[in-house]
């Protein structure tokens, strides 16, 4: 006795009616969340190529953002914003700390606390990398005009704000 099945009459005949060109995922078009996943890894596989030149992953690149935005920002507090667990943010800094783009600096009130900061070289390669990310954000959404890109952004600002 064979353990396979045998598809339904129902999806044998929605496979005989789709046409050839059809894109296979067509019949999740309706779904917001599933469109904003394939759009987000379009434009993050953009992001992600442009980066690998500096040898960066977007989320350093969001880290050094958060960081120069928030000087003295606590460990715990990156974590939270980038969305990750307080190990995962150590081991982020450490490596933004071995590059030498930011650094730990022991807090005076609570000397068990450590702010972090840019340093120079960290500060610096963040002007190229808004550059780097901004090109890279223009290209993954060319077929969008400056109207609809606004459009888009502020619709999107409107779902996670």
């Amino acid at each position: 006795m064979s353990s396979k099945s045998s598809p339904t009459p129902a999806a044998a005949s929605q496979a005989n009616t789709q046409p050839a060109d059809s894109p296979l995922d067509s019949s999740l078009d309706d779904l917001i969340g599933y469109a904003l996943r394939r759009a987000q890894l379009k434009v993050f596989q953009q992001l992600v190529g442009r980066l690998a030149a500096f040898d960066l992953r977007p989320a350093q690149f969001t880290a050094l953002a958060i960081i120069a935005q928030n000087p003295g920002l606590m460990q715990a507090d990156l974590a939270r914003a980038l969305a990750i667990e307080p190990p995962q943010a150590v081991v982020l800094l450490n490596k933004l700390e071995s590059r030498g783009l930011a650094l730990r600096v022991r807090c005076k009130p609570d000397k068990r606390s450590y702010g972090i900061f840019l340093s120079k070289a960290g500060e610096t390669l963040l002007k190229q990398l808004r550059e780097v990310a901004a090109l890279s954000d223009q290209e993954a959404t060319a077929a969008l005009s400056a109207e609809e890109r606004q459009q888009l952004i502020g619709l999107l600002h409107k779902i996670y704000r």
